[in-house]
């Protein structure tokens, strides 16, 4: 199996179908969870809702070392493996969906996955094998580009139902080009008469204005490998379970995080009844995080941009719940 699955970096994706996919496995109510935070219901000021968005950014946020959040730049293609074809139709579908919300393109048919989610029945005996085999799919070499050893050994290791682990690369934001060497990287022809110059080893990127407060080298999210442990969903229906992938597809989740506090699809494994789909905080999350410029050179004033956005994207919710429609 394991060999398999290497060719299934590979698949081709069935074509994203906006109309609401018809398989269920199972039900669930629309009761918030006691004590935890909806955005849909927040009546105090502004600084509060701040505070707030701030510590769910804080607790869930796993960008790579040293690195701002990361955001896929123009659009994803999904990937599923040993699931029944209509079930991986299902996920394909959502997460495609999800991803247009926020402005990405959708990966049309054919498409080299950058997304792969993978069903297994044991993932803790599944997952390092899987690494095993490609450990450079995993573990790039650049810098910047991942959370490390140690994150990448509780992903083989983590005994949750669902775990993630997600590349990425600083770029240049004007042109999308890699801003961190990889091994092997070479710039143009090395026959070109230029032996020893280690310009041709190095990314080149072209200043467009000098600051001590902005850049221009933002964070792009390469590519997620998804693993789902069919024997530990329990009673997380499809849709769920196909809101939970897409949300952790999409931004840098913290697999460690302690969501308890906020509605959010997060808590779905803990108490399925109570998460029915991706809540308010999740929609603001995601559509802040992508709205965001994310130009500011320190990384606490990064994070600030991306909170602000997504309060922004709140307060945006709000009004459209309260203006009566035309």
């Amino acid at each position: 199996m394991i060999a398999s699955l290497a060719a299934a970096l590979l698949l081709s994706t069935a074509p994203a179908d906006d109309s609401r996919p018809t398989i269920q496995a199972g039900a669930a109510q629309t009761q918030a969870s006691p004590g935890a935070a909806d955005l849909g219901e927040i009546t105090v000021d502004g600084r509060r809702l701040e505070d707030m968005t701030r510590d769910f950014v804080r607790e869930i946020g796993a960008p790579s070392r040293n690195r701002g959040l990361a955001r896929w730049r123009e659009g994803v293609c999904v990937g599923v493996a040993n699931l029944q074809p209509e079930l991986s139709q299902y996920i394909v579908d959502r997460v495609s969906t999800v991803a247009r919300d926020v402005g990405l393109r959708a990966g049309a048919p054919g498409c080299t996955p950058s997304v792969l989610v993978v069903a297994v029945s044991d993932a803790n005996a599944f997952t390092p094998q899987f690494v095993a085999m490609r450990p450079r799919l995993f573990r790039v070499g650049g810098a910047g580009m991942d959370r490390g050893g140690a994150a990448l050994e509780q992903f083989k290791t983590n005994d949750l139902p669902v775990r993630w682990w997600i590349v990425t690369a600083p770029v240049d934001d004007d042109t999308g080009q890699l801003a961190t060497r990889t091994p092997g990287m070479l710039i143009g022809d090395q026959d070109s008469g230029a032996e020893g110059n280690v310009m041709l080893f190095a990314p080149n990127t072209k200043t467009r204005q000098a600051s001590r407060l902005s850049t221009q080298i933002v964070d792009d999210t390469k590519r997620a490998f998804i693993i789902v442990d069919v024997d530990k969903l329990g009673d997380v229906s499809t849709e769920q379970l196909a809101d939970y992938i897409a949300f952790i597809t999409l931004a840098q989740i913290d697999p460690q995080a302690d969501p308890s506090g906020y509605a959010s699809i997060l808590n779905v494994f803990d108490d399925p009844t109570q998460t029915p789909r991706l809540t308010q905080w999740d929609q603001a999350y995601l559509t802040g995080l992508y709205d965001a410029v994310r130009t500011r050179r320190n990384l606490g004033a990064n994070a600030s941009e991306i909170v602000a956005s997504i309060v922004d994207t709140r307060r945006d919710m709000q009004r459209a719940e309260t203006t009566p429609g035309d």
